[in-house]
């Protein structure tokens, strides 16, 4: 729907621009008379209406729908490149669908002005090792995801910066969910899970 709605939208502009209605008028100046050319004041206010209408439809869309999105960072290696890749990211997401092994992106906890892409490893109500590596605790820690949040982290743990450094995100902080590489051609993809369920 919102598709149709900015094909509609551009269609409106284009064909205005296209097919403009002019009014020529001879106006005295000083004794003389000079010919000015304006587009009809209607049409010219309808005209910027049109286009302010589509980038609305067009903002909207990127809010609330799809957006695309550059990714820049080593945690995501080898899922995503260090710098280079953009990917198309869904908005219109149920963050209580998203799966184990989802690439979402979210605002930081420790930053929220800057967004982050991370793994989806745990669901509420799973139990989730807390550091597998040892690195920020023990590797035999356990812990419960709570209701209304989800664990996450980076594919490349080494250079990450995760659940493991401050716990369970709120699934409030999601802002959408990572689909497919579109750039560059040559890698695009959708983005696979990785993840193995172990009982």
């Amino acid at each position: 729907m919102a598709i149709r709605l900015l094909t509609r939208l551009w269609s409106s502009i284009r064909n205005t621009a296209q097919n403009p209605k002019v009014l020529i008028q001879q106006l005295p100046y000083r004794g003389l008379q000079v010919s000015t050319v304006w587009t009809q004041p209607h049409k010219a206010n309808e005209r910027v209406a049109q286009f302010a209408n589509f980038l609305c439809a067009l903002h909207l869309f990127a809010d609330h729908v799809a957006t695309i999105s550059s990714v820049q960072g080593p945690s995501m290696i080898p899922t995503m490149a260090n710098e280079g890749e953009i990917a198309l990211e869904l908005k219109w997401i149920n963050v209580h669908k998203l799966a184990r092994g989802d690439l979402i992106t979210y605002a930081s906890p420790l930053d929220p002005s800057r967004p982050v892409c991370k793994r989806v490893l745990g669901l509420p109500g799973d139990v989730v090792c807390v550091d597998p590596t040892g690195t920020y605790a023990p590797s035999t820690e356990h812990v419960v995801v709570p209701k209304n949040h989800l664990w996450v982290s980076g594919d490349n743990l080494a250079y990450s910066r995760d659940s493991r450094v401050y716990g369970p995100i709120p699934m409030g902080l999601v802002r959408g969910k990572l689909y497919a590489r579109v750039w560059p051609l040559r890698d695009a993809t959708v983005f696979p899970s990785n993840f193995d369920f172990i009982d």
